[in-house]
């Protein structure tokens, strides 16, 4: 009888922590897919159309880079979230922060689905597309981090691999809903009707996705780890200078892997969608189904690499992509340049693969670089700067290498390998924290 009044309290707190960490990881990963689902349909119609609409020249090429440019300014302003919306995580908890950057990042949205156009407004127009994506990338700067950690925080020990996995398994989830909206769109709409009001229905329709994660975040509980910090005394007062001053290596290791993988994504996700139906004469929907095959290949592979990771360790996992990426970078255009459906799909589908097998361990492996009181805000310094060099400059400096070798793409090749190189390195010298002090720095620290 005793035995038996002991063990169904600890029977029924066992299955709350495993609900309560079920709903930490769905609440993180409806903000990943909303996060990449309006990144990615921004940088999709930045390529198609935003020069036309807020850019407008007589030189094709320029409003196309103008509009680009726009897409890369998103990136830029990720430091400034991470670091702002990084410190508060650090300081008042994970819950709240993500309430408030899920909630700026979809209203945003939605109203730059509702902007006037250049020839409605003229000047204006493209003033107000900058702002709200400078709002969008502040709110999305601080959501990753805090997503990542209230998954892998509330995790159980053998299992933060693939729940941290889940968050990311987000991010193509996300490419293929923007993908395959805006697919949807220029396989039914004519070029005038995309240009006249269909570019903003994908931007309106994420108002659904807010709405469930609304849902979802409100539910969750607060990091198990973070309580431990407000319950122990044992906050940062500047955990964004703490983690700078302290922890340099883990940033820029951070910084250099989560490069590696932005890169060949936006590059395979702007970039060449632009090059394969712009300068090969490729069918834009066929790009773009394309783009959603790698970003399939992409779903199924994160997983996977998350649950490899909790037997072999996550920091292998990320070796093991880097080492194939190296090898993946010439290859992948010489099949890209038979301009064939076959070769494209096949060259698309390999990158997925490796942008899933390189982006699924990071928010397990990061989050071991830093102890809790500086998670937040290291992690999402290192994400969010990677983001930008990778992400935000990668379609741009690819576009830039191509015009300057004459159209050439061994230019690119050679930027993806040097990239790849660079972070083998610094992960493979990298120092994890010791477990013990993943919880805590102690107090001496504040």
């Amino acid at each position: 009888m005793n035995s038996t009044a002991v063990s169904a309290p600890a029977g029924q707190s066992s299955a709350r922590t495993a609900r309560t960490a079920r709903t930490a990881v769905a609440a993180s990963t409806i903000g990943s897919i909303l996060e990449y689902y309006d990144f990615f349909v921004y940088g999709t119609l930045s390529a198609l159309v935003f020069g036309q609409l807020f850019f407008p020249s007589d030189n094709a090429a320029v409003s196309t880079l103008l509009s680009l440019a726009s897409f890369a300014v998103g990136f830029v302003a990720r430091p400034l979230g991470g670091i702002l919306l990084g410190h508060f995580g650090d300081r008042i908890g994970r819950k709240p922060l993500l309430l408030f950057t899920f909630l700026l990042t979809g209203v945003v949205t939605v109203l730059i689905g509702l902007l006037p156009t250049y020839a409605q407004i003229g000047l204006a127009a493209p003033l107000l597309l900058v702002f709200l994506r400078i709002l969008q990338g502040i709110g999305i700067g601080g959501e990753w981090g805090g997503a990542a950690l209230l998954a892998v925080e509330h995790a159980p020990a053998h299992k933060k691999g693939l729940y941290g996995s889940l968050v990311q398994a987000g991010a193509p989830v996300g490419v293929i809903l923007s993908s395959g909206s805006v697919a949807l769109l220029t396989a039914t709409l004519t070029q005038e009707q995309l240009l006249s009001w269909g570019w903003r229905i994908p931007f309106l329709a994420s108002a659904l996705l807010l709405l469930v994660g609304l849902f979802l975040r409100f539910k969750v509980a607060e990091s198990p780890e973070f309580d431990m910090i407000k319950k122990t005394g044992t906050k940062v007062k500047q955990p964004v200078w703490q983690a700078i001053r302290t922890y340099p290596k883990q940033i820029v290791t951070a910084i250099l892997i989560h490069m590696s993988d932005t890169t060949l994504g936006l590059i395979q996700g702007v970039f060449i969608l632009g090059y394969a139906s712009g300068v090969l004469g490729m069918n834009p929907t066929i790009v773009l189904l394309a783009n959603i095959f790698s970003s399939v290949m992409n779903l199924i592979t994160t997983p996977l690499a998350g649950m490899l990771g909790d037997r072999i360790g996550q920091k292998r996992v990320v070796m093991m992509g880097l080492v194939g990426l190296a090898l993946w970078a010439f290859p992948m255009f010489l099949l890209i340049g038979t301009e064939t459906v076959v070769g494209l799909f096949i060259a698309m589908g390999v990158g997925g693969i490796l942008v899933g097998w390189l982006f699924s361990g990071q928010a397990t492996l990061f989050a071991a670089f830093f102890p809790a009181e500086v998670r937040y805000s290291g992690m999402s310094l290192g994400f969010q700067i990677g983001t930008v060099f990778g992400g935000g400059f990668g379609p741009l400096i690819a576009q830039a290498l191509t015009g300057a070798t004459d159209g050439a793409t061994w230019s690119v090749s050679l930027y993806m390998l040097v990239i790849a190189i660079a972070a083998l390195i610094a992960t493979s010298t990298v120092k994890m924290q010791p477990r013990a002090a993943r919880t805590t720095i102690g107090a001496d620290a504040a």
